[in-house]
C-alpha cells in the first residue's frame, strides 16, 4: 500500500503535480487517479481544492500564464513592451503545449483575460485609434497564441528530427519548377535555415508596423 503524504496539500502545489504531469503526457494523461499517486495523497485532499479535471487545467493555465506577466519585464517603450509580452507566451506555450489549448477552449477564465488586458493595454499606450483597438488587439493576441501553439505541436510532433524534416522540405521546395513557384522556389533555403523563434518575433515586428499607420 502507497505510503500517504503527511503535509497538508494546498492549491498551489497540486496545480505544480498537475503542470508537471500535463508537460510529461499532455492532457490525456492528467488523470486524478495519476494526481494522487504522485501527491501520495486520496481524492478527497484534492477535490477540496478543485472541482474536476476542467478547473485543473485552468488553474495550472492561470498560473503558466500570470508567470509570464510578472517576469515580462515591461519597458517604458510599448512597442518593445509587445515584443517581450509576445516572446513570453511564445516560450511559455512551446514550454506547455496544453497551455495553448486550454486558452482557446475556455476564453472567458482569467488566464486569456490577462493576455488581452496587457496586450491590450499596451496597444492603448501606443495611442491606437479606439476604432480599431478591438481589431487590433485580437489581430495580435490570435497571431501570438496561434503562432505559438502550431509550434508547439510541430516541436512535439517532429522531436528531435525537425532539421532532417526542414532539409527534406526545402530540397522539395527548390525541385520545383521556378517559373510555376517563383516564391516558394527562392524561400527555400530560407525554410531550411529559419528560426522560429526569430520568425515569430519578425511577425510580431510587421504587426507593430503596421500599428503605426493607424494614427
Amino acid at each position: 500500500m502507497a505510503k500517504r503524504r503527511a503535509d497538508g496539500l494546498s492549491q498551489e502545489v497540486i496545480v505544480q503535480a498537475a503542470a508537471a504531469i500535463l508537460d510529461d503526457g499532455g492532457e490525456a494523461a492528467l488523470t486524478f487517479r495519476a494526481l494522487t499517486a504522485r501527491l501520495s495523497t486520496g481524492y478527497g485532499a484534492i477535490y477540496h481544492h478543485v472541482a474536476n479535471k476542467s478547473d485543473l487545467l485552468a488553474a495550472a493555465t492561470d498560473a503558466v500564464i500570470a508567470r509570464v506577466m510578472a517576469d515580462a519585464v515591461v519597458e517604458d517603450e510599448p512597442r518593445e513592451a509587445l515584443r517581450t509580452v509576445s516572446l513570453g507566451l511564445f516560450d511559455a506555450i512551446d514550454a506547455h503545449p496544453w497551455v495553448g489549448a486550454q486558452l482557446s477552449r475556455e476564453p472567458w477564465r482569467p488566464a486569456l483575460l490577462e493576455v488581452y488586458e496587457r496586450i491590450g493595454g499596451l496597444l492603448v499606450a501606443l495611442d491606437v485609434p479606439e476604432q480599431a483597438l478591438f481589431d487590433a488587439a485580437g489581430a495580435l493576441v490570435n497571431y501570438v497564441l496561434g503562432v505559438a501553439g502550431q509550434n508547439a505541436a510541430n516541436a512535439r510532433l517532429l522531436a528531435t528530427d525537425r532539421s532532417a524534416f526542414l532539409g527534406d522540405v526545402a530540397a522539395q521546395w527548390a525541385a520545383l519548377d521556378p517559373e510555376r513557384y517563383p516564391f516558394v522556389h527562392r524561400a527555400a533555403t530560407q525554410l531550411r535555415e529559419h528560426d522560429d523563434r526569430e520568425q515569430f518575433l519578425a511577425g510580431v515586428d510587421i504587426f507593430l508596423a503596421g500599428i503605426a499607420t493607424l494614427h
